[in-house]
């Protein structure tokens, strides 16, 4: 049996068949994901101006191209959690992707003194993948936007 809510079929479905999300309209673990996403591209942003401010002389070009990384992946993964909580199918696989890296992230940092920070990373990339990978989140991803 389907628990899911319904509000009636949504219109514009891009599958023709009937959806319980209204347009615009996400479940709660997706925009819980999306959230995480928003707040992990914000802190990434604010780590690359962070390294841009404290560029040396003697490592301008490395300073300057790592800050200029970290402020465009985390203006990416701001743009990708937009689009999740706008049900835009093409933001799923960048935000797997992030997550699947601080993961890997985590794993490396997972001994010694740096196992808080590897439970900082591991965390919220949990929580993103399942609030993404759930059915409702996948059906509202799938069938909640007929513009995609």
């Amino acid at each position: 049996m389907d628990t899911r809510p319904n509000d009636g079929p949504s219109e514009g479905s891009s599958s023709g068949s009937p959806t319980p999300y209204p347009r615009g309209a996400a479940p709660a673990p997706l925009l819980t994901a999306a959230g995480l996403t928003l707040v992990e591209g914000i802190l990434t942003v604010m780590f690359g101006i962070s390294e841009a401010v404290h560029v040396t002389s003697q490592r301008v070009v490395m300073g300057l191209t790592t800050s200029l990384f970290f402020v465009a992946y985390g203006a990416a993964m701001v743009l990708c959690a937009w689009g999740l909580r706008h049900l835009h199918t093409w933001a799923r696989g960048p935000v797997l992707l992030a997550q699947l890296t601080w993961l890997g992230l985590a794993w490396n940092f997972r001994e010694g003194e740096t196992l808080p920070l590897a439970i900082g990373l591991a965390v919220p990339a949990v929580v993103v993948l399942v609030g993404m990978l759930v059915p409702s989140s996948v059906d509202a991803l799938e069938h909640g936007r007929g513009d995609d």
